[in-house]
């Protein structure tokens, strides 16, 4: 791997580990608020509301600079996001600012993956850089735990500043404060990034001119035989993933009785198991294999039922390690091999942004769904079954959908596959 791949890694693993912290801070800082359960539900949708929004345009916004300094302003507006929560914005709101931040980031950090390394090293590096972006999660899931626990909460709000009123005064404000310095860290980085030499796309005058480019891109890629798999596979998985992190929560306090700091650590173990899946999955798996993991997402869904009849810790750790392996080994191949289809159609910055939209779409709509449920009184346990239920049936039927692009358009299909595995060879 080139030089500047591993401070693109140091860059996201600090990047990332302050938003996971930040999420479960968040969510204690609206239950010490009082605040209703479906608000704390209603995290997960609102952080991916403008990656719905902006989606036309921060992929040509990322293909328009240089990606580093793509990411470094990225990781500004998290801090301004941050700050808001700070000075009394309603942390939904607030937290829809730290998404606005992430938004931009996204299409920056994978599409110089693109950029950088020859498809040969894609679905490696995507092992590594997911990988590393899950051992963030597991860390920041459980830093953030920790910072709003008793012990180190209190030890921070032990410091005094003289003359100075911070206003910080409890548990989660004292955590969101470090959290900034962990983003400043994360820009660091990214001042840092090497310029790959790719010739910049220009934006057009007219921003709204991107509203039918990205529309046309978004068509493209669906109607890619390949890219629609692979994009639906990862939609699906990125919806369902990026709402059970919130689900897990809410599951451990009802089946298990923990509080927030007990239940990250639960995250934290999915994390694990999809860490775990994702490096073993960068190993053995190439580019136009990754068709053959679907069956694995179906295997995932019938999983996360599961968790209904879970009541022991000792059970748990091990069935959730599973349950993020299988995730992790499905989503890596997926994700390159969508990758590389985009970078071939239309460019990397705006094939991650329709990939990004398409995810956040889910995940809003998921997570739109869950925050209404639990609104009108659904348990965690009925959410969960929900959850598995679609899972594993929408899998199912894009399994179903690749075949049937076999036996209708079997040619091309091989075609793309071996253009895959060409890439794969020689690039």
């Amino acid at each position: 791997m080139k030089r500047g791949f591993y401070t693109i890694m140091s860059a996201q693993f600090f990047s990332s580990l302050a938003d996971n912290a930040l999420f479960v801070a968040a969510v204690e800082l609206l239950k010490s608020g009082g605040a209703a359960e479906w608000q704390r539900a209603a995290l997960v949708p609102m952080f991916a509301l403008f990656y719905v929004i902006l989606a036309p345009f921060v992929g040509a916004f990322a293909d328009a600079r240089p990606k580093g300094q793509v990411m470094f302003i990225s990781n500004a507006i998290k801090v301004v996001g941050c700050l808001m929560m700070l000075f009394g914005t309603h942390p939904l709101m607030a937290y829809a600012i730290v998404g606005l931040g992430a938004a931009a980031y996204s299409p920056a950090k994978y599409g110089i993956l693109t950029e950088l390394l020859p498809a040969s090293q894609l679905v490696k590096a995507n092992g590594w850089i997911e990988g590393l972006t899950i051992a963030s999660i597991i860390l920041g899931v459980l830093l953030g735990g920790q910072l709003v626990g008793h012990s180190i909460s209190s030890s921070l709000l032990s410091f005094d500043f003289p003359m100075i009123n911070t206003g910080i005064d409890t548990a989660p404000e004292a955590a969101i404060s470090l959290l900034i310095f962990i983003y400043a860290l994360a820009a660091w980085f990214n001042t840092r990034i090497p310029d790959t030499g790719v010739e910049m796309r220009a934006m057009p005058r007219s921003k709204l001119d991107l509203l039918p480019d990205f529309w046309r891109c978004n068509t493209r890629l669906w109607q890619d035989k390949l890219g629609q798999i692979s994009l639906a596979t990862t939609t699906l998985f990125w919806g369902v993933s990026g709402n059970l992190r919130y689900i897990v929560l809410a599951w451990s306090a009802a089946a298990l009785g923990y509080s927030t700091t007990q239940a990250s650590s639960l995250v934290g173990v999915v994390a694990i198991g999809t860490a775990v899946g994702a490096v073993v999955a960068s190993m053995r798996m190439r580019l136009e294999m990754a068709p053959s993991v679907m069956p694995m997402g179906i295997a995932m869904g019938l999983l996360v039922i599961g968790m209904n009849f879970i009541n022991n810790v000792w059970v748990a750790a091990p069935f959730l390690i599973l349950l993020g392996a299988l995730g992790g080994f499905l989503v890596v191949p997926m994700n390159a091999l969508l990758q590389h289809r985009g970078h071939n159609l239309m460019g990397a910055g705006r094939s991650i942004a329709v990939q990004n939209f398409n995810e956040q779409a889910c995940i809003l709509g998921l997570g739109g769904l869950y925050s209404l449920s639990t609104g009108l009184g659904l348990s965690a346990f009925g959410a969960i079954t929900v959850f598995g239920v679609v899972v594993a049936g929408f899998m199912w039927l894009i399994k179903r959908w690749h075949a049937r692009n076999l036996a209708e358009d079997g040619e091309e299909v091989e075609h793309l596959l071996d253009i895959a595995r060409n890439d794969n060879l020689h690039g």
